[in-house]
């Protein structure tokens, strides 16, 4: 199983149906409904937020590719 899918297992389907919609809106490019932040220091590293949860992912022109999908605490953008 790959890391994405297990960190959505720590979620409760409510959050993660909330989650997935957030994801297919990143990978699709329409970001006007979300919350979304350059991460500084990580160089085309981008952040979505949804109440705790934290969507980090790498956009360039030709392709966006989500990294990591976890709750935010003091580990969630480490190690990235």
């Amino acid at each position: 199983m790959n890391k994405i899918l297990k960190s959505l297992i720590k979620f409760s389907p409510k959050e993660r149906l909330q989650i997935q919609q957030d994801a297919l809106l990143i990978t699709n490019r329409e970001f006007h409904t979300l919350n979304i932040k350059k991460l500084k220091g990580f160089g085309g590293l981008y952040r979505a937020k949804n109440g705790k949860a934290r969507i980090v992912f790498y956009m360039n022109e030709k392709e966006v590719k989500i990294i990591k999908i976890d709750r935010r605490n003091d580990n969630t953008y480490k190690n990235l």
